[in-house]
């Protein structure tokens, strides 16, 4: 284990935050041959402690350290510097992008993870140092452009926080490239899947399996994707002749699962209810359905048909396996990433794409017709 010698006080500087000090501190060691690849470092304890700094501060630290392959984690063994990383910095391009995530998202969630996964490999492909950020908080103005991660509307309403200043004293704005939803402002990139597409592929396979009846459930904000998926799902129910009263058909809540309200609104439905399909317009959303159900003895893909959105490997072994309407997430990080680093190479406005969804079919919606279950 790393001598904790190798490792000194770090003093505070106005205006930069401690786990950014923190970061810095272990970067150096390592960059310098202080701390070797493959050499694991002490506890977050012990770091804390030699650093001066808290347990917060230092875990943040590693975090984006491991974010940007400088360190590594073996599970239940601890944390080491990546063996590759000289490798690494030798081929690294000399950028640094931020990855920006708005404080009402989870990386629990599949969504956000696959998005930060798909960023994660084409930076490492490319040698482009990351940095993990919340919203205007980039105080050190260290980075080449910023990747924002499906980001609330009004984060991009007003002239974007993030300024570098030039050598000549003047500010200019970084390239910002949205991933995971749209925005038409101008200067403003993204890369997005379809997700009216999305919702109008829920209603379709749904109606096609014989539903008389559809229920929505998902979230309600004003992120881009919600709204879509909601728009082109309404409008598919009214194309096939389905009856859908959002008032009625519709539970919506401003979360990214259900919450203990939402799932007393969906078991008094399913109650009364027989003939009703449910279309899941996220993961976790689909999870809190097969909970309900479960609750009520109804078996899905039997007495209940449900369909998600997003497509992790879990999918595959719920009980039974849950169709979804897929999403490319990880090549969504890794375009925008590209996209990204074509702006900075070639100073030009930001290009903004839409990548096609998938229908993966499964057996919580082919169990039997729909119509007439119960």
């Amino acid at each position: 284990m790393t001598p904790l010698s190798e490792l000194k006080p770090i003093t505070a500087e106005p205006g930069t935050p401690l786990y950014v000090l923190a970061r810095e501190a272990i970067k150096e060691a390592v960059d310098a041959g202080r701390l070797q690849p493959g050499t694991q470092l002490p506890s977050t304890k012990a770091l804390s402690e030699q650093l001066g700094v808290s347990l917060v501060t230092v875990h943040r630290a590693l975090q984006e350290l491991v974010a940007s392959g400088v360190l590594r984690r073996g599970q239940g063994r601890g944390t080491f510097v990546h063996e590759r990383y000289n490798e690494r910095r030798d081929s690294a391009t000399g950028t640094r992008l931020g990855i920006v995530f708005h404080g009402e998202c989870s990386l629990a969630d599949s969504f956000h993870g696959q998005l930060f996964e798909g960023v994660r490999q084409e930076a490492t492909d490319r040698g482009i140092d990351l940095v993990l950020l919340r919203f205007g908080e980039d105080w050190r103005r260290e980075c080449s452009g910023y990747l924002y991660v499906n980001p609330l509307p009004d984060q991009l309403e007003q002239p974007p926080r993030f300024m570098t200043r030039s050598r000549s004293g003047t500010s200019r704005q970084e390239p910002i490239v949205v991933l995971g939803a749209r925005f038409d402002r101008p200067g403003v990139g993204w890369i997005d899947t379809d997700n009216v597409e999305i919702g109008r592929i829920a209603a379709r396979h749904l109606a096609e399996r014989g539903a008389r009846s559809l229920l929505y459930l998902g979230d309600g904000s004003d992120l881009s994707n919600s709204r879509d998926r909601w728009t082109g799902f309404t409008s598919a129910c009214l194309e096939a002749g389905l009856p859908f009263d959002p008032d009625h058909d519709a539970i919506r809540i401003e979360d990214w699962r259900l919450n203990s309200a939402a799932e007393r609104v969906l078991r008094e439905r399913l109650a009364v209810d027989s003939d009703v399909a449910v279309f899941a317009a996220g993961y976790y959303f689909a999870l809190g359905a097969y909970k309900v159900a479960a609750d009520l003895g109804l078996r899905v893909g039997e007495d209940l048909a449900v369909l998600g959105v997003d497509d992790p490997p879990s999918a595959a072994y719920l009980s039974p396996g849950l169709s979804t309407v897929a999403q490319p997430l990880i090549e969504v990080g890794r375009r925008a990433v590209r996209e990204m680093m074509n702006v900075i190479e070639n100073p030009s406005e930001p290009s903004r794409h839409t990548l096609a969804p998938e229908l993966i079919v499964r057996e919580s919606t082919t169990g039997a017709p729909l119509a007439g279950r119960r």
